[in-house]
């Protein structure tokens, strides 16, 4: 079982200004696709930038579980030979996604219209987790799930011999439950469609294309359909992976609430289903520049230079916005509670159900740093005490959730008094160099 390491207890503390140039590792959501889609091609795909943390790890793994070969060739650079549609072989093992939904989602989407049968578990976190909203989809396709109660892992799936192509509404605004239903879609005859009301990141659809299968994307009174014509012949890729604008969020919120800060973070993935966060930002008032903006894969990117920005204003994020930032909302809580005025968050229920319930988890942390929230089941209220105004003080509740700890030792380089969050282990499954980046920056963490 893979899990998080020794729980240990981190502190973050004020100190001088954020400076330098922070080099972020590669997007998560690229490299699982990158991985994925490499063993469903034929032929060699080679990787550039990789992130190597423990949930990217995990994919590679499993993918080598059912059939694909796997090899890292040096830092950040990998090679997969893939096994093409259809051509997974059943695991000897269990598969262990570690704490990783992506992976665990996007590999059951990627085996379910295999005729093979797998169990997937994870650690305690993954294990709490709803998977029923990727299972019954999967089940259109013919595929059959059996797990615990609520469809949680460890969950064993088998998969379908004689596949059907699906028409899916998704429920819900999820790049998984999306991905998992198109990467399913691969191996059934015939067109896969599906709708979904609001736009969800659209990675897999651009690297589907790159891969060359036949993928079609329209927006309609009823919601964005995309459409998958099934049964191709991947197509082997060179992919160069965009740094990941996620786990950017981390040292750019930090420079834009630590005073004096100037910090440079190059190569970030823009596209625009996942920028939300930034657009946010400026609209807060942020002195946040985006320089060399270019196209790489099919990928928009650019460097960010975050300052310190003490006249940053609360704001109301619209709902319809929540999916291309859903990751960045413990981040923006944090950096709401440095600015003047109210910062109200909206249609963020998908956070309930993430690695923790970020919604009550930044609450109730929020509070212990003096900071007045209010929540409902689909919102998050922070009410601004100014730049500096934070008290802190206060020990983080991070529950497994790597965003939650990440969130608050940003907090704390910028609060009056150290913050303080319970286990920081968390951070080393999804950003491992998180702690030695911030420190090359002149962050004051210790533990």
């Amino acid at each position: 079982m893979s899990g998080h390491g020794e729980r240990r207890t981190m502190t973050a503390r004020k100190g001088g200004p954020l400076r330098g140039e922070a080099e972020i590792p590669g997007d998560k959501s690229v490299s699982h696709r990158s991985l994925i889609l490499g063993a469903l091609a034929v032929g060699e795909t080679r990787i550039e930038g990789l992130l190597e943390g423990q949930d990217v790890l995990d994919t590679a793994k499993a993918m080598r579980a059912f059939g694909a070969e796997v090899e890292r060739t040096g830092p950040g650079s990998w090679l997969v030979r893939g096994v093409g549609v259809g051509g997974f072989a059943e695991p000897s093992d269990v598969i262990d996604c570690g704490n990783s939904g992506t992976g665990v989602r996007l590999i059951m989407g990627a085996m379910a219209t295999s005729p093979v049968t797998a169990t997937f578990t994870g650690d305690a976190s993954l294990r709490s987790r709803p998977m029923g909203r990727v299972t019954e989809p999967l089940a259109l396709f013919g595929a059959r799930a059996v797990g615990r109660a609520g469809g949680r892992l460890p969950l064993t799936l088998v998969g379908a011999r004689d596949p059907l192509p699906v028409e899916y509404r998704s429920p819900v605004p999820s790049a998984q439950v999306k991905s998992a239903v198109l990467l399913a879609g691969l191996n059934a005859p015939g067109i896969t469609t599906l709708i979904e009301a609001e736009p969800t990141r659209d990675h897999t659809e651009r690297m589907l294309r790159g891969f060359g299968a036949e993928v079609e994307a329209e927006v309609t009174e009823a919601g964005r359909v995309i459409r998958l014509v099934g049964q191709p012949e991947l197509r082997p890729l060179s992919i160069s992976v965009p740094r990941d604008p996620s786990s950017a969020a981390f040292p750019v919120c930090a420079a834009l609430m630590t005073e004096g800060s100037d910090v440079l973070v190059p190569g970030i993935g823009l596209n625009p289903t996942r920028a939300g966060l930034y657009f946010t930002l400026r609209e807060m008032g942020a002195d946040l520049a985006f320089e060399n903006e270019r196209e790489e894969g099919g990928e928009p990117m650019a460097d960010l230079r975050a300052r310190f920005s003490p006249s940053m204003r609360g704001i109301e994020t619209p709902p319809e916005r929540a999916a291309s930032m859903i990751d960045e909302f413990p981040i923006l809580a944090a950096l709401a509670a440095c600015a003047e005025g109210k910062t109200v968050m909206r249609g963020v229920k998908e956070l309930r159900v993430k690695e923790s319930d970020r919604i009550n988890a930044m609450a109730r942390g929020l509070e212990a740093m003096g900071v007045r929230v209010e929540e409902t089941e689909d919102s998050l209220t922070v009410h601004g005490m100014g730049p500096g105004g934070v008290p802190g003080g206060g020990m983080a509740a991070a529950r497994l959730d790597h965003r939650i700890a990440m969130s608050f030792l940003c907090l704390g380089l910028a609060a009056k008094a150290p913050v303080s969050v319970d286990d920081a282990s968390p951070i080393d499954t999804s950003f491992p160099n998180f702690v030695p980046l911030m420190r090359a920056l002149g962050a004051a963490l210790e533990g």
